[in-house]
């Protein structure tokens, strides 16, 4: 907690009190003028916090700085019928958590957690993939791990009837809604004139390791919603407008937050009318974590193993594999696939 928070919080719990104490005695005229006093006094200290608190918002943040990890793997895949153990397993055959969590860090774990869906119905991450990931994080010496999404239904039934809240919570994360006084102008580091200063929330930049957790998904707009395009959910602004050439902005936002590991649930994968689904006969079982430090390799694995669909057909994927961000090359890559 900052200090203007700190003091926001102890201006108000004084005007309460003296509000309480003025009340539990009869009403004068010089009581009221003294509770209208104190409300004023409150209302301009928390004008100017708020004022305070913004322009320091808008100051434009960097990108993030990603933290080296050399893994035994490019790209692990690991089916089973338990959401943890095959999450865990896709970890350690990586080379572990370890190996990106260190002792004391502040972790941030992006599932998607966009819509008002149970988790039978596939458009959102999995709960159980999401505690399993929270977990191995503090098993790993992380101080903090962070859970949020900027949803796209109202955040409080998105996040509670996801399950992802409770599962996050019950595994020792700090869960909470993305607060519109958060976020910050970006400097983003390629060339798409729209993004530059498109407000990121900052708790997805200011942290020691960026965990990307999406599921895998169809997506009416983007064909497929995997690594790359779940980074969405740390975006601010008018979100519509990132669909109009939404390859070149998620390449942005993807290069700006640099995660360190991409973990895709596709325990449970929505085949169609993604992203919201809502049918049960568009969800299909196929009891799989696929974990990269790539993000463009692990959606062409994805694209390829989960829908049949060539990786490179996709506009973002492709554009993120020209740029550099990855490998498209399955078939040379080292990848482990394993059954549990």
């Amino acid at each position: 907690m900052n200090n203007l928070e700190t003091k926001f919080e102890a201006k108000f719990r004084l005007v309460i009190s003296k509000a309480k104490e003025i009340l539990s005695r009869d009403i004068t005229r010089k009581s009221f003028l003294k509770i209208l006093a104190a409300g004023g006094a409150f209302l301009a200290f928390s004008s100017n916090t708020a004022k305070k608190a913004f322009a320091q918002n808008t100051k434009s943040i960097a990108p993030r700085i990603k933290r080296k990890a050399v893994t035994e793997y490019d790209l692990t895949a690991v089916t089973g019928k338990d959401p943890e153990q095959i999450t865990r397993k896709s970890v350690a055959l990586l080379g572990g958590m370890g190996i990106f969590v260190k002792k004391d860090d502040v972790v941030v774990v992006k599932p998607n957690i966009g819509w008002n869906r149970g988790p039978e119905y596939a458009a959102n991450t999995n709960p159980e993939v999401v505690a399993a990931v929270v977990k191995m994080c503090f098993e790993s010496g992380a101080k903090t791990v962070k859970v949020f999404d900027n949803t796209c239904n109202d955040k409080k039934l998105c996040y509670a009837n996801s399950g992802i809240m409770k599962a996050a919570k019950d595994a020792g994360a700090t869960v909470f809604y993305m607060d519109e006084w958060k976020y910050a102008p970006a400097r983003m580091a390629k060339t798409d004139a729209l993004m530059q200063e498109w407000p990121i929330y900052k708790d997805a930049v200011e942290c020691d390791v960026f965990i990307n957790v999406p599921i895998a998904k169809t997506h009416g707009l983007g064909t497929l919603t995997l690594s790359i395009k779940n980074v969405m959910g740390v975006c601010g602004g008018a979100r519509s407008q990132m669909h109009w050439e939404m390859d070149k902005k998620l390449l942005e936002v993807y290069d700006f937050l640099k995660p360190d590991l991409n973990i895709i649930d596709a325990y449970n994968i929505l085949t169609a009318n993604g992203p919201r689904g809502g049918n049960l006969a568009d969800v299909a079982r196929k009891n799989t974590i696929i974990a990269s430090v790539d993000p463009v390799l692990a959606d062409c694995f994805a694209a390829k193993t989960l829908f049949n669909i060539d990786g490179m057909t996709i506009p973002h994927i492709r554009r993120a594999a020209d740029a550099g961000l990855g490998s498209y090359d399955i078939g040379k890559a080292n990848i482990r696939t394993e059954k549990i």
